[in-house]
């Protein structure tokens, strides 16, 4: 699946899974209640971490992100993974990046803004934030873009950040199902989940009927969790 793809499905994902998150009946403790800006701010984490998994391709398009740096990251982590579509295209690694985000945004508040930087930075390339063929540009707008997103959120409380990161992922990895080559979801075991639905990566079924659905999904569900919490809270006051 493509970048646009994978970053809508995420924000999908973290949209559609707020409303059991805070469940305390199913989750104890571990059950989150998020303002409005928490919501928005979890949807822009969970839709950049949804390329994520992609990290272990020194070719795709997350790997020119920011230059030299990315490219580097991307090959290194390909090589110590197995390859493209191997060990980050699984349930290990989602729960992984789930574990270190929290513990970043929770006792290393520094680090937690480099990645928040990085993640935001994957999310704006997913979903096409670049200038064909001007690389050093397109590096530049995501820098810039993504400075600004990790000002806006550099003072919320983002102890929920693990949730959305594994959501990510694990929305990546399942997209990445429903393509011929599959993932190997259980990985270090390699056999491979595969449930062909979209024949073809940036095919007329992943550009005319998934892409067009998730951003459906997106709006309405964006509308109904921000709008419900603005009546919510009016109520309340009232």
């Amino acid at each position: 699946m493509m970048g646009q793809t994978h970053a809508l499905s995420g924000a999908l994902v973290w949209l559609g899974a707020v409303p059991l998150l805070s469940q305390e009946r199913l989750l104890g403790e571990h059950a989150i209640s998020l303002t409005p800006h928490q919501l928005i701010a979890g949807a822009v984490v969970c839709a950049g971490a949804a390329l994520l998994p992609d990290i272990d391709h020194h070719n795709g398009r997350i790997a020119n992100t920011y230059g030299p740096i990315t490219k580097h990251l991307c090959k290194w982590v390909g090589k110590i993974s197995g390859g493209h579509r191997q060990a980050t295209h699984s349930i290990f690694f989602a729960a992984l990046m789930g574990v270190t985000m929290d513990l970043l945004a929770t006792h290393f508040v520094y680090g937690w803004w480099v990645a928040l930087f990085v993640i935001v930075g994957f999310g704006l390339r997913g979903i096409g934030l670049d200038f064909e063929g001007k690389e050093p540009q397109s590096a530049i707008a995501d820098c810039l873009v993504a400075l600004f997103a990790v000002y806006l959120m550099h003072d919320l409380d983002m102890s929920f950040v693990g949730f959305a990161v594994f959501l990510g992922c694990m929305a990546h990895v399942v997209g990445d199902c429903l393509t011929p080559r599959g993932c190997p979801v259980f990985w270090p075991m390699k056999w491979r989940v595969i449930v062909p639905v979209i024949p073809k990566t940036d095919g007329k079924v992943e550009r005319w009927v998934i892409t067009p659905l998730l951003t459906v999904g997106v709006a309405i569900l964006t509308i109904r969790s921000v709008l419900g919490d603005i009546a919510a809270d009016w109520l309340t006051r009232g």
